[in-house]
């Protein structure tokens, strides 16, 4: 009973990750307090622990569930760079190359459907995401050769390829192969082949080196653009902000001045009033003055 639920929360578990991406965050908080509720709150404290994917992992999450076959290929590619006896005897050089190739057509086919899966779910197909993508695919198809490799499927972020002692131990066999057995009076024999494994570790480690060269000077290259661009957005925002300062200043004065006008404005109002104020009692006096002077001289006719 225990492992039909293990395996039914396994299989919940992919679903989460086969959702779209904007739905993941949602359907993971969904099912952890499904899981609390159901008091299994170990279960749901894992389910917690899931970040959402980048959009370039959630997009090799998609190639692994809906694009199988072309993603098994690919890291069937990869196991082919495991040293074999048959391998040792003869046809290595072939046998790289073929691999190589083989390699190169299942990322190149991936590739294309990795766009046409972004595309179709809305996202940006852009350079750097394919370009993370890919790195990514190359990563796992390089972890296939190990036990403890990267479980596809469930990725939240990008892949890193396995580190230089990885790759040229596995390159070179890393003990898997069985040596032949040592006769007697023959270690001088054995000699060749020890230098022919050294040999291919350097150059699996140069081949590695190689690669994060390359790697670093995308890196350095986008970081690059990344500082001029910011480099150019502050030269903007610096002008802005200097010439908001002088409409700020500018307003300053025009408020200044406007004050200004406005007080002797009242001033010359209140002096106005003051003075129609004594206008008019004046002109009450003339009228008072008059209406006697006009009472006294009809008084003056009639007597």
């Amino acid at each position: 009973m225990i492992s039909l639920v293990k395996r039914k929360l396994e299989d919940e578990i992919d679903d989460l990750f086969k959702l779209p991406l904007a739905e993941f965050t949602s359907g993971r908080n969904a099912l952890a307090a499904r899981l609390k509720k159901e008091g299994r709150a170990n279960d749901a404290e894992r389910v917690k622990l899931f970040a959402k994917p980048s959009v370039s992992a959630w997009t090799v999450n998609q190639l692994y569930w809906d694009h199988r076959d072309a993603f098994e290929q690919l890291i069937a590619t990869g196991k082919r760079f495991r040293p074999t006896p048959a391998s040792r005897r003869g046809g290595k050089a072939a046998d790289m190359r073929n691999s190589l190739d083989a390699r190169r057509e299942a990322l190149v086919h991936l590739s294309d459907l990795a766009t046409e899966l972004l595309r179709d779910a809305g996202h940006n197909p852009s350079p750097e995401t394919i370009h993370r993508v890919t790195t990514t695919l190359e990563a796992l198809s390089a972890y296939a050769l190990l036990s403890d490799g990267p479980s596809p499927g469930r990725l939240t972020s990008d892949v890193d390829p396995p580190g230089f002692a990885s790759l040229a131990s596995l390159m070179s066999g890393g003990g898997l192969v069985e040596p032949a057995p040592i006769k007697s009076g023959t270690a001088s024999a054995k000699k060749p082949a020890v230098i022919a494994d050294v040999r291919k570790i350097q150059q699996a480690k140069i081949a590695a080196a190689k690669v994060s060269l390359q790697d670093a000077k995308r890196s350095f290259s986008d970081a690059r653009a990344k500082v001029q661009s910011l480099e150019a957005a502050q030269k903007k925002v610096n002008a802005e902000a200097k010439e908001a300062e002088k409409y700020r200043r500018e307003a300053e004065q025009r408020l200044e001045k406007a004050t200004a006008a406005s007080k002797d404005a009242t001033r010359r109002a209140q002096s106005v009033s003051a003075e129609a104020e004594e206008a008019a009692q004046t002109l009450e006096d003339a009228k008072r003055t008059l209406a006697e002077a006009t009472k006294e001289l009809e008084s003056l006719l009639r007597g």
